[in-house]
């Protein structure tokens, strides 16, 4: 799957020049605690709302019937490209730091298109 850092043309404003700067992540997730499916919901609920605090959009994208994994897709919309670097840092650490969840992998790759 590819998960891309994309330059998007939209209208012109005075702000950002015309352009959307998007960043996708795919994160892979172990919650070891979880001994059923309602319990990993519990600990994601938290989670998503945490990040979606920090105004970015957040699914659970793949592995909904394991107790103990997660898979999910995280987009970040600025229209300066530092912004959406610094909110994506923002996102990695807060997963890094929540102690009900390991970090197996972040997937977060680079493209610009016209």
């Amino acid at each position: 799957m590819l998960i891309a850092n994309c330059e998007l043309r939209i209208a012109d404003d005075e702000t950002s020049n015309g352009v959307m700067h998007v960043s996708l992540l795919r994160v892979e997730l172990r919650i070891p605690e979880s001994q059923s499916l309602k319990a990993k919901r519990s600990v994601l609920k938290r989670l998503v709302a945490r990040l979606e605090a920090m105004k970015v959009a957040v699914s659970e994208v793949a592995n909904q019937d394991k107790w103990q994994a997660a898979t999910l897709g995280i987009a970040v919309v600025a229209p300066q490209p530092g912004r959406v670097d610094e909110v994506a840092a923002s996102v990695e650490r807060a997963l890094y730091d929540d102690p009900r969840v390991e970090v197996v992998a972040i997937h977060r790759e680079h493209a610009e298109a016209p």
